[in-house]
């Protein structure tokens, strides 16, 4: 078979672009997520400004106890999660910056090792951020037949916060989760 591109005199050819490798986790679809509305397929819809939840999966290759370890420990989160030494309890989460500051105090609504974690969000590190209400984060881990896990991460209760919701939205837990899923997969963090 001829592959050859013939073109008309006088003009090249596009080079083909590379496309950019994603490595960000893609966020769910209503059906996929866990806590969808079973009658309408949707996930609820925040408030009346209308801010919806922030949704990511990743599949990790690791047990549901590595994956909780990484969520919960602050020898693991410190090597991923921005330097964060975070660590949760079923009746607490704490996060405290490399200088030993306090970026997060919230309480644990939900503790289910090594299922699902649901715990408050206000980020203290910043005035602005930390003058909006708390918002929420939960993380639940689902085992595969394969050795692998799905780890959904869900970030809502954002009506209110709209500088929590852009400063976490895009790369923010894309970026956090990424570099959990190298961490528990490599034992390396995925920087540095």
């Amino acid at each position: 078979m001829d592959r050859q591109v013939h073109h008309r005199p006088g003009h090249r050819p596009r080079r083909p672009q590379a496309r950019p490798r994603r490595t960000e986790p893609e966020p769910l679809t209503a059906q996929a997520h866990p806590t969808h509305d079973e009658t309408t397929g949707e996930i609820p819809q925040e408030d009346t400004i209308g801010r919806t939840p922030q949704i990511f999966r990743i599949v990790i290759r690791a047990t549901p106890q590595q994956i909780w370890d990484a969520i919960t420990l602050p020898e693991f989160t410190s090597r991923y999660f921005h330097g964060a030494a975070i660590s949760s309890t079923a009746d607490h989460y704490s996060s405290l910056g490399p200088d030993g500051s306090t970026w997060g105090d919230s309480a644990v609504l939900e503790f289910d090792p090594p299922r699902r974690l649901v715990h408050g969000w206000r980020s203290l590190y910043d005035p602005e951020l930390a003058a909006e209400p708390e918002s929420r984060v939960t993380w639940e881990i689902e085992p595969a037949d394969d050795g692998t896990c799905a780890l959904t991460v869900v970030h809502d209760h954002l009506g209110g916060a709209p500088r929590t919701a852009s400063s976490i939205s895009g790369f923010g837990w894309a970026g956090v989760i990424s570099g959990l899923k190298t961490l528990v997969e490599t034992g390396r963090p995925m920087r540095g």
